[in-house]
């Protein structure tokens, strides 16, 4: 028998079923793990805050009702943390995700030090308006302001502005922990509350229709960067 004989395509597909079908899987279920973690983070980090914050109030500073916390879990891929003038909305994709060959990851030794090491789960961070989710503003946009990816050993790395773990480099020496997730929301807060809603360019907003006017329906976008290119770069320090 020949052992060059190429595999028959039934063999072929169990080993990938059972090769890279399962690592997906099992990378999946990592990332929802962490997830699941993070929810309870967020919910926690919100009430230090609360109580932080009622401990201002007592000593006497007046505080607006507006500056609190609210944690909602909106189901098995979702929960938003409410603040301010703020919304966090934290998402886990439901696949498993694979880089690009021009990404930067690859420069990383550890990438290419066994095959699946790049083949991460994400969890976004978008930023919207308060008012645009009360007020169910559909056509509000919202805005990326952090990712994070996790691969099946916990390694992991962040993409976003003021995220101390956005360094490709780091990617397989650290691995994730409760104090590293706790870095990646605080930091994604502290991002949100300095990146301020600009005052729309005129010649972008200077005409509406009289069907528009009339319209239950019809309201003039609002965004942090509506008519402007939006780049995480530009926020300020505060």
């Amino acid at each position: 028998m020949d052992n060059d004989q190429p595999l028959s395509p039934n063999k072929q597909l169990v080993a990938a079923l059972s090769g890279k079908s399962n690592v997906k899987s099992l990378i999946f279920d990592r990332a929802l793990e962490v997830f699941n973690s993070l929810k309870e983070l967020l919910a926690e980090i919100s009430n230090d805050l609360d109580e932080a914050l009622d401990e201002i109030k007592d000593s006497g500073v007046e505080l607006s009702r507006r500056v609190k916390l609210e944690y909602r879990d909106k189901g098995k891929l979702e929960a938003e943390v409410r603040f301010a003038d703020d919304v966090l909305v934290f998402s886990l994709l439901p696949d498993v995700y694979q880089f690009d060959r021009e990404h930067p990851v690859w420069k990383n030794p550890y990438s290419t030090k066994e095959k699946f090491n790049t083949y991460c789960g994400v969890i976004t961070v978008h930023n919207f308006l308060y008012e645009s989710v009360k007020l169910n503003r559909e056509c509000d946009p919202g805005y990326l302001i952090s990712r994070l990816f996790i691969n099946r050993e916990g390694c992991f790395f962040v993409e976003g502005k003021r995220q101390p773990r956005n360094k490709i480099s780091d990617f397989g020496t650290v691995t994730l922990d409760k104090k590293e997730l706790r870095d990646f929301v605080e930091n994604a807060m502290l991002y949100a509350i300095s990146f301020d809603l600009l005052v729309p360019p005129f010649e972008n907003v200077k005409t509406i229709t009289v069907g528009d006017k009339d319209s239950d329906d019809y309201r003039i976008p609002t965004g942090k960067r509506n008519g402007f290119a939006f780049n995480t770069d530009d926020v300020l320090n505060d």
